[in-house]
């Protein structure tokens, strides 16, 4: 098991601003760009971002992953042609998130939405480069890495989140699943990349054209 700390991210302005909720096209105003660079220079100043991914790659024959495939039926789609399969486990910590709720409890909730937007853009960011890590390893072993399939999305029901976070060492990053089956901190994610010699990959539109949530999402083709 792989357990990876301090992952440098990339955020741009145009992202946090869009993961804020102001939509992509949405134009940033100069008073604004100025408060997301303040808040950025807050977020590295104070060394709030605690990334961290913790991966496993198990053999698709693994009991354990069967177990998850029959739940979650993965295997009928994306992971068809996969071999092996690699579970991920993001998190850029919990000292972002008390930061945003101590700006929402003190009355300034625009700092508190651009800092959340922040927090947003550097956990898609982490999912990259997690991403790229099992890239990485799919290439030693003379394969390729499908494009991540989160719990959620069509084919990976929510409820399997559990199963993910147990499948790696996911304590060693301080991620949990609560009682009420509700990832801790808010700011992780889990995913799911087969691992073959033809995976499958797709672009972000083609992710949100088979979402439930395509109609209504304020996030899709970002």
């Amino acid at each position: 098991m792989t357990v990876i700390h301090n992952i440098r991210v990339n955020l741009k302005t145009q992202k946090i601003f869009c993961r804020a909720g102001f939509g992509r096209y949405s134009k940033i105003r100069p008073k604004m760009e100025i408060l997301i660079f303040e808040l950025l220079e807050k977020v590295n100043k104070n060394n709030v971002l605690d990334t961290a991914v913790a991966y496993e790659i198990y053999p698709i024959t693994d009991m354990t992953w069967r177990k998850l495939a029959l739940q979650s039926n993965v295997g009928t789609q994306a992971m068809s042609e996969a071999e092996k399969v690699a579970v991920v486990v993001c998190t850029i910590g919990s000292r972002l998130e008390e930061l945003i709720t101590g700006y929402f409890n003190h009355g300034e909730p625009l700092r508190g939405v651009l800092l959340d937007g922040i927090a947003n853009a550097a956990v898609d960011s982490l999912n990259e480069k997690a991403c790229g890590f099992i890239k990485d390893e799919a290439s030693l072993q003379g394969c390729q890495a499908s494009s991540p399939i989160n719990p959620g999305m069509p084919g990976l029901p929510i409820k399997v989140q559990r199963q993910l976070v147990e499948m790696v060492p996911a304590l060693e990053i301080g991620v949990r699943v609560t009682s009420s089956g509700v990832i801790f901190p808010r700011k992780s994610v889990s995913l799911v990349i087969g691992i073959g010699q033809n995976m499958k990959t797709w672009k972000t539109n083609e992710i949100c054209a088979h979402c439930n949530l395509n109609d209504i999402c304020a996030y899709k083709y970002v």
